[in-house]
């Protein structure tokens, strides 16, 4: 197999699992699917080589020390770890890994964090004047301690700095950050082909805080879980609480209190928002005109669409489209 990528994963005590495992078996997906082209090879660099137990309990074991990783990187993948605390997680930051992390980046084509391992990134000083995100239960304590970092808990990653530096969500979503990368690497093709390996979407609907709109706050009534669910995939339908309450056969009035109570938000602004997201994917993925994202998402008009976007997110469409556009679009 023809060596391309040399990835470089950095594992330290407690580092989530997942957040190195799952990045692993896409790459190793990605040479499987491509009779090795792909040109993957995944190397774990820790504090010293040898044993390295994961916040799972589940040990594994480094390749190499720190020192050992020489500049041949060609991406840097770097996960995080937490420590409970009564507030709630916090993010680690060992020094000796902030220090590694800082010198090796300069050597690396490209560099990505796993879940809280953005704070990481943060305190190596690569972060500075970017937009980044991290797992939204750590994301308040990003902002604080990097203000010079705009911090968004929404995105399940976002690529900046010309494409070299990735943040991605926690924890799972490591998954989704991998897939870009191959993606970027290899095409939108091989990406599916391993995503369906792995049996889930390539591009996950939606972010951190709506994952998806119709999971946001699981109503008690199986009823209106159910409407949601048929609301999602009916985004270009008559969805006026009128209609929506014709379909649970009650009455307009009767519907709208039901329905707040169960979801904490109105009919129409939760398929405002439902459909703001499927808009935000169009965006992000695509290169239709914004007359045909707001068509395909069921808000009408380019001019509906612009409104619908500064309630929802305050920024317009044509923005969201310049930050988040991913490069297979």
């Amino acid at each position: 197999m023809s060596i391309a990528h040399r990835v470089v994963i950095a594992v330290f005590p407690d580092v989530d699992l997942l957040d190195v495992t799952g990045p692993a078996e896409v790459f190793a997906l990605a040479n499987r699917e491509t009779a090795g082209r792909a040109g993957y090879r995944v190397r774990l660099a820790g504090p010293v080589a040898g044993e390295v137990r994961t916040s799972a309990g589940v040990r594994m074991l480094a390749d190499v020390a720190f020192d050992e990783v020489g500049d041949d990187v060609d991406t840097l993948l770097v996960p995080g770890a937490v420590d409970m605390t009564d507030d709630g997680p916090v993010a680690r930051i060992d020094p000796d890994v902030v220090a590694w992390v800082r010198e090796t980046s300069a050597h690396a084509r490209r560099v990505a964090s796993v879940c809280v391992g953005a704070h990481v990134l943060a305190a190596a000083g690569l972060l500075g004047g970017k937009t980044a995100t991290t797992h939204w239960s750590t994301a308040a304590q990003l902002a604080a301690e990097h203000p010079d970092v705009a911090v968004d808990p929404d995105p399940i990653f976002v690529r900046t700095d010309g494409g070299r530096l990735w943040t991605g969500a926690g924890i799972s979503a490591c998954l989704d950050l991998a897939l870009a990368l191959v993606a970027e690497d290899h095409g939108e093709q091989t990406a599916l082909a391993v995503a369906r390996q792995l049996v889930m979407y390539l591009k996950r609907q939606g972010g951190q805080s709506q994952f998806s709109v119709p999971l946001s706050r699981p109503a008690g009534r199986r009823d209106i879980d159910e409407l949601r669910v048929w609301i999602a995939d009916h985004l270009d339908a008559d969805l006026s609480a009128r209609a929506l309450a014709e379909r649970m056969c009650l009455s307009e009035r009767h519907f709208a209190r039901v329905f707040k109570q169960e979801t904490g938000t109105s009919p129409a602004t939760y398929v405002e928002a439902a459909r703001v997201e499927l808009a935000r994917r169009l965006l992000e993925t695509t290169d239709c005109p914004l007359d045909q994202v707001a068509a395909a998402a069921g808000l009408g008009s380019a001019e509906t669409l612009h409104r619908a976007f500064r309630r929802q997110l305050a920024t317009t469409p044509a923005a969201y489209r310049r930050r988040f556009r991913t490069p297979a679009a």
